[in-house]
């Protein structure tokens, strides 16, 4: 799963809690990590406590299947809300028909409940995209991940007026057994992406277009952002996608939980 954003963490200072106290609370297990490979460290879990009474633990793997079955794709939008963005963003989807999956930054949505409940009026499901945004959050402590996890979830639960988020994407694909299944007993399925479409990168609108078609094979979740930079390529880019999936036979839904 292919990195972007060059290791660089977005979205401000992190914001911190208590992090025994957080884990404690919301029941999350402990893993104790050790040296592995792929980005990913070996886990050894003690005893797991017992979830909150609110929040149905969800599978650990990295998601990538559709809800919506073999012809199904998963549109997912990373990095917003973004005042500027989202709304063309959401105003396209709206246009075509099409759910599509939010992955937040928590500070973006702490910024902007507005837009975070305008997603969620709108049908679409919310994903936890971290605090930061640091795509080494799997170098880091078992206790900064957690704090990047929960603290996100927070935010964007609250700037959501409850809705909670039902998916987690690390920055960047920077998963560790331990994030996963610490998302995964907050009731937020870890998600993947089969085809990035590289509009972080701002190559051009037919380069996006053209990244999509060819890689479509590889699976049904698509990686697009709504912030980060400017993204007219990637609105113009899903103008030209959502009508022409449609047209292939294909069918939107969500990522599988």
């Amino acid at each position: 799963m292919a990195r972007h954003g060059g290791g660089r963490v977005w979205y401000g200072k992190v914001v911190g809690a208590a992090i025994g106290v957080t884990m404690l609370a919301t029941g999350a297990s402990v893993w104790t990590a050790q040296a592995g490979g792929a980005g990913e460290s070996s886990p050894k879990a003690t005893a797991p406590t017992k979830p909150a009474s609110d929040v149905k633990p969800v599978e650990t793997s990295i998601a990538h299947a559709s809800e919506a079955g073999a012809r199904g794709v998963n549109i997912t939008i990373d990095d917003g809300p973004d005042p500027r963005w989202t709304p063309q963003v959401l105003d396209l989807l709206r246009e075509y028909g099409v759910r599509a999956t939010f992955c937040m930054v928590g500070t973006q949505a702490q910024a902007h409940p507005d837009l975070v409940k305008k997603v969620v009026a709108a049908g679409h499901r919310l994903c936890d995209h971290s605090v930061s945004h640091n795509t080494a959050m799997d170098k880091k402590s078992q206790a900064y991940q957690s704090q990047q996890i929960l603290d996100a979830e927070r935010m964007i639960t609250e700037a959501s007026g409850g809705v909670r988020p039902m998916y987690y994407r690390a920055p960047g694909g920077a998963f560790t057994p331990y994030s996963r299944q610490l998302a995964a007993s907050r009731g937020m399925r870890p998600l993947g992406w089969n085809v990035d479409s590289k509009d972080f990168e701002r190559p051009g609108t037919n380069a996006i277009v053209a990244t999509v078609e060819r890689e479509l094979h590889n699976g049904p979740t698509l990686l697009f952002h709504d912030a980060g930079g400017d993204r007219t390529q990637t609105v113009q880019a899903l103008r030209r996608l959502l009508p022409w999936l449609k047209e292939q036979g294909y069918s939107f839904g969500f990522p599988v939980r």
